[in-house]
């Protein structure tokens, strides 16, 4: 049953007009001149890929990725599609295992010939089907914060590099509470070892503060009771947590039952959102600090609207964090490429992508920089009993780095 009363007959007619209007669109765009390279392109559709873990430790996170750009083409199809053709979905699961990514994205590119992919979330999951993306000549929209030190003609990172995320997060906590001492805690595999080498370096070179400890575990480890005595032996002012996947349930709850808690330590992580607070729960973080450049509880009309759609669709106890919302960007942002270079193929799309802008993104604006990353603001939210974060800093707009000289 609806509660809208309008006459039926006007939906009707106003999906008429639009699949009139993107007809007329597609036909100023003959497939012949916008599909020179054989892509699952026709004169009525093109097809994408979705390349996430919807299955294993990483779902946890992923799962929002795979519902946001999929928010992102209803709506962007709602529109009219791209170039006057709609966009449809082949969807794969990397099952949290790196070497299935590299098959997926193999399968995607060379049996499906997608347009574009939509995809990965870990380093790990990024390395391995890069040089798929780059032999096959494809474009590779991935959301993800993380390490930097890369850069490719084939991938548009939609997500932040370390110098937006972890060197003005260090900032803040050393300002704000005048932290002197550190210690380093990942997850392990590239993403967070890759994070605490520059972490490391930004608190000894440029804070002139001491690390007093770092551990690695491994992806789905459930045991920190060791970890946390030598953090208490240790004492050190901020402990930096890099802890991914499902393991953050396990390490929060873990935490807290040894009496870590926010007035007595103090915790800056970069790999917790509102979707891996929604397994931990809002009381194991509650007071502790995330360094994102978004966080659900932004106050802007743009995020307004995302939140009102992503609920409506996805449902009113659903939560968006960083990743999400950076997913959401992916399909946005290639759609604009498409359009700007009039084509599908991936070289004229790589090459209209720099100095894209999208001033209706989430977090508020973003545009593409010449690297393929995104210019951005960091924000540091402190973690409520709800689930929810309070943003109490936000930076200046940042442009993206991902070869910082000193940190390699």
């Amino acid at each position: 049953m609806t509660r809208n009363n309008r006459p039926r007959g006007l939906y009707t007619a106003l999906g008429t007009a639009l699949l009139t209007l993107a007809a007329a669109h597609a036909a100023d765009h003959p497939t012949a001149a916008v599909n020179t390279t054989g892509l699952a392109v026709t004169d009525t559709t093109v097809v994408v890929g979705q390349l996430h873990s919807a299955t294993g430790t990483m779902a946890i996170s992923e799962t929002g990725s795979i519902q946001a750009e999929q928010l992102a083409i209803a709506q962007i199809n709602a529109m009219g599609g791209v170039l006057g053709r709609k966009i449809e979905v082949i969807q794969e699961d990397g099952g949290s295992d790196w070497p299935t990514f590299a098959e997926k994205a193999r399968k995607l590119l060379v049996n499906d010939k997608v347009a574009a992919v939509f995809g990965c979330w870990t380093s790990a999951s990024r390395k391995a089907v890069l040089p798929v993306f780059e032999r096959e000549n494809s474009m590779l929209y991935y959301p993800t914060f993380y390490e930097g030190l890369e850069q490719s003609k084939n991938v548009i990172y939609t997500g932040q590099e370390a110098t937006q995320q972890i060197l003005a997060g260090l900032d803040w906590i050393a300002k704000e509470k005048g932290a002197k001492t550190f210690f380093l805690v990942g997850s392990d595999y590239i993403w967070p070892r890759t994070s605490n080498k520059i972490a490391r370096k930004h608190i000894e070179n440029v804070l002139k503060g001491t690390v007093v400890g770092e551990e690695y575990y491994p992806l789905g480890h459930t045991n920190f009771g060791s970890l946390i005595n030598k953090i208490k032996l240790k004492k050190p002012d901020v402990i930096y947590s890099i802890v991914v996947g499902g393991s953050n349930v396990a390490w929060w709850k873990q935490l807290k039952a040894a009496g870590v808690t926010p007035d007595k330590q103090t915790i800056l992580t970069i790999s917790v959102t509102e979707d891996e607070v929604l397994g931990i729960g809002g009381e194991n973080v509650e007071g502790h600090y995330s360094a994102m450049k978004y966080f659900q509880s932004l106050d802007n009309d743009n995020n307004k609207a995302f939140v009102k759609a992503f609920k409506e669709k996805y449902g009113a106890d659903s939560v968006i964090g960083d990743v999400t919302q950076a997913a959401y960007l992916g399909p946005w942002l290639w759609k604009a490429a498409v359009e700007r270079a009039g084509s599908f193929d991936v070289d004229k799309v790589a090459a209209a992508s720099p100095g894209i802008e999208l001033t209706t993104a989430p977090e508020g604006y973003v545009k593409i920089h010449e690297n393929h990353h995104l210019w951005s603001r960091l924000r540091i939210g402190q973690w409520q009993r709800d689930g929810q974060a309070k943003v109490l800093h936000e930076s200046e707009l940042l442009e993206p780095n991902p070869f910082p000289e000193g940190y390699q």
